[in-house]
């Protein structure tokens, strides 16, 4: 079953259930990946890999919005959109911790013998693609510059 395939899945569950945040949040996600869907190039198909990026572009999105908001003094809106990135979170694969990222990126510099900041591009290219989904591009980029510096 894909990820798009789940969602909707999920909104029947969460309309039998009278679940208004759950309902409302899965119904964006799923016009998100219609979008994705239907777009020039898209041949009407939208992989998991994609779907998990999008995923985590919307989780993203709610937690600034959020910080948005509680630094306007609103927490009320701040709580629906954490209530919804909740939601997002669940569809999301378990985010590596900071020591896992270091462990990774470190047998990815022994792996491609990378010695200076000359060879990040090389490092960066192999931790994004190993780590996509569980890890923020930013925190690798802090790892791989503090092992590299």
């Amino acid at each position: 079953m894909t990820l798009f395939d789940k969602v909707s899945e999920d909104i029947k569950d969460a309309m039998k259930a009278r679940d208004k945040v759950r309902l409302m949040t899965l119904r964006n996600i799923k016009k998100v990946f219609l979008e994705a869907k239907t777009a020039p190039g898209a041949n009407d198909t939208l992989e998991d890999a994609a779907a998990l990026k999008l995923l985590q572009k919307l989780a993203k999105q709610g937690r600034e919005t959020a910080s948005t908001y509680t630094a306007a003094g609103r927490q009320d809106l701040a709580d629906e959109e954490l209530a919804q990135v909740q939601v997002i979170d669940g569809y999301l694969p378990k985010a590596l911790t900071a020591e896992e990222i270091e462990a990774a990126v470190k047998a990815i510099v022994a792996q491609t013998g990378a010695t200076s900041m000359k060879d990040m591009g090389r490092v960066m290219g192999l931790a994004t693609k190993q780590m996509a989904g569980r890890a923020d591009g930013s925190a690798i980029s802090q790892v791989v510059k503090k092992l590299l510096a």
